[in-house]
């Protein structure tokens, strides 16, 4: 029995032999994108795989954002609305540890945060809504590459497009395994947190371990740094904001009795409210320059700031909630508190209103976490996550009821 099969509580699908057997196949699909993950920015055979299947939906294909961006476009009637459904494309450098039949056959590369479901699930929708009648507007399916630190995201934006493919609003979700499997989690505003990355070189003299005197100990002031870092969140910070510095490296040294010259350290920060933001960047800056000084040393800081906060419009998160409603009130969970980890899609979220969702697909307590090489993405979500997209798409570009039961689907 597939997973779909098993969740008959969809109204009207179990008995749809037609249907039942296009998820099934889009499992299939899953699996094969999971066999064959690519890293940021070479996902060619995922792009290939993606192009075909749109292409054979009958939809407009382009190609070519960001590298390995596709973009499918699928227009009814002669209303001017439009909407954008994206999903990223991009594995972890992960080496695989589920024993799955369909495990990756590429060692190192994993995907590990459910990518392969996010691919299935959006190219699944772009079948469905072919097949809807009474749509009046433009749908752009968006699949995004390196999502994973690279910013394809923010490529695709800067690379036009929003010009090529004009979107009213644009929305995403993602997989969450802490949740229970088919509820959807939103919020208005920050949805998950901005991200940065630092480096910090600490450099002095050298010196021999049985002579310490005769040198400056960048790994003793690095330790030190690395402690005061700590204290950013819980004595600069005020206390009802949220904010992460996290140190996630060091390296200094290389055997037992030499004091190195250099020692970098290493790390992460998040913040949901931008004034916290340069409030972390600023006192990361001065504790290290002034603990290095202290010890005679000096500090190099290099701070990225790589993704903005995730912040979900207000009007559109009312979409959300009524798609989710049709599906059944008890589903939707709003006002829950944000995620400190991080997301590009924030990026489109900067250029265009919209809504950034999970989609919970937890099987139980024991559910390895994301990033995790045990990590499998639960193909139960796969038909809850096309008729959310189906849902929603009614919502934005006004497809009947009526219709949409006269018709092939009625998700």
């Amino acid at each position: 029995m597939s997973a779909f099969s098993e969740h008959t509580r969809f109204r009207g699908l179990k008995n749809r032999a037609k249907l039942l057997a296009s998820i099934d196949e889009i499992i299939l699909w899953r699996h094969y994108l999971h066999r064959n993950p690519e890293l940021a920015y070479a996902e060619f055979e995922t792009s290939n795989f993606i192009a075909a299947k749109l292409e054979a939906f009958g939809l407009q294909v382009h190609r070519g954002l960001a590298g390995t961006g596709v973009v499918g476009t699928l227009t009814r009637g002669t209303g001017k609305r439009s909407i954008g459904i994206r999903a990223d494309m991009d594995a972890l450098p992960i080496f695989e540890k589920t024993g799955v039949p369909y495990a990756s056959e590429i060692d190192g590369k994993m995907h590990a945060c459910g990518h392969d479901g996010h691919m299935a699930i959006v190219l699944g929708a772009a079948s469905e809504c072919v097949n809807l009648e009474g749509l009046d507007g433009t749908i752009h399916f968006i699949f995004q590459p390196a999502e994973e630190n690279e910013g394809g995201g923010k490529r695709m934006v800067e690379e036009g497009l929003f010009d090529l493919f004009p979107c009213d609003e644009i929305f995403s979700l993602h997989n969450w395994p802490s949740s229970p499997l088919g509820t959807y989690v939103i919020r208005p505003g920050a949805m998950m947190a901005a991200f940065a990355v630092f480096e910090i070189k600490v450099e002095g003299r050298g010196a021999h371990g049985a002579t310490p005197h005769q040198g400056n100990d960048v790994l003793l002031a690095s330790s030190y740094i690395h402690t005061a870092l700590q204290s950013i969140v819980s004595r600069s910070m005020p206390p009802q904001k949220s904010g992460v510095v996290s140190v996630t490296a060091i390296n200094g040294g290389s055997t037992w009795n030499v004091l190195p010259e250099k020692c970098t350290l290493r790390g992460t920060t998040r913040w949901l409210d931008d004034v916290i933001g340069d409030l972390i960047e600023l006192r990361i800056i001065e504790i290290a320059n002034s603990i290095a000084e202290s010890f005679g040393c000096s500090a190099d800081i290099r701070y990225d700031r790589r993704i903005p906060v995730t912040s979900n419009d207000e009007r559109c998160v009312e979409l959300v909630k009524r798609a989710a409603d049709r599906l059944g009130p008890a589903l939707m969970q709003v006002d829950e508190e944000p995620s400190m980890i991080s997301e590009d899609f924030a990026f489109m979220l900067n250029a265009r209103p919209g809504a950034y969702l999970f989609l919970g697909t937890g099987m139980g307590s024991d559910d390895p976490g994301l990033h995790s090489p045990f990590f499998n993405f639960n193909d139960a979500a796969i038909p809850l996550g096309i008729s959310f997209w189906t849902k929603l798409v009614r919502e934005k570009l006004g497809v009947s009821r009526s219709c949409a039961r006269s018709g092939a689907t009625d998700l």
